[in-house]
């Protein structure tokens, strides 16, 4: 059941990504409220589906998590709560170094790392990319 549930978060990870890089619906201006809440949508959409995968794994026995130079031990609530802090420091590049990955959850935070970087960068092209477009069919 747990890899079902982490199979559909990479899915709606995935999904969320998609959109971001074929967009349909940004075209109309470029910096509106409801490109600030796209943008804000994706990155909730990745922020909660790899934190998600870090309760997940870490449920199912994998270590993953470790505070404080020790393993992470608690409730499913206080898992829940510092794998949404690790995803979220990993994808806003902020890295306290309170709480950090080990094992598997290395990969997945290079992996989120590697998706934060990419968001506003991919964001600003489509916006420039769609800026052009609209220019030239002014002209």
């Amino acid at each position: 059941m747990i890899y079902l549930l982490m199979i559909a978060v990479i899915i709606c990870i995935f999904m969320s990504l998609r959109t971001l890089f074929f967009p349909s619906k940004l075209k109309h201006k470029l910096v509106s409220f409801d490109n600030f809440l796209f943008l804000g949508s994706t990155y909730s959409v990745i922020m909660i589906g790899f934190g998600l995968l870090f309760m997940l794994l870490e449920i199912k026995g994998f270590n993953v998590i470790a505070e404080q130079g020790s393993h992470f031990s608690g409730s499913y609530i206080e898992k829940l709560n510092s794998s949404m802090y690790l995803s979220a420091i990993t994808l806003f590049s902020v890295g306290y170094g309170d709480i950090v990955p080990i094992g598997i959850g290395r990969i997945l935070v290079v992996i989120e790392a590697l998706i934060g970087y990419t968001i506003p960068a991919a964001f600003v092209v489509k916006s420039v990319i769609n800026y052009e477009q609209n220019n030239e069919m002014k002209k």
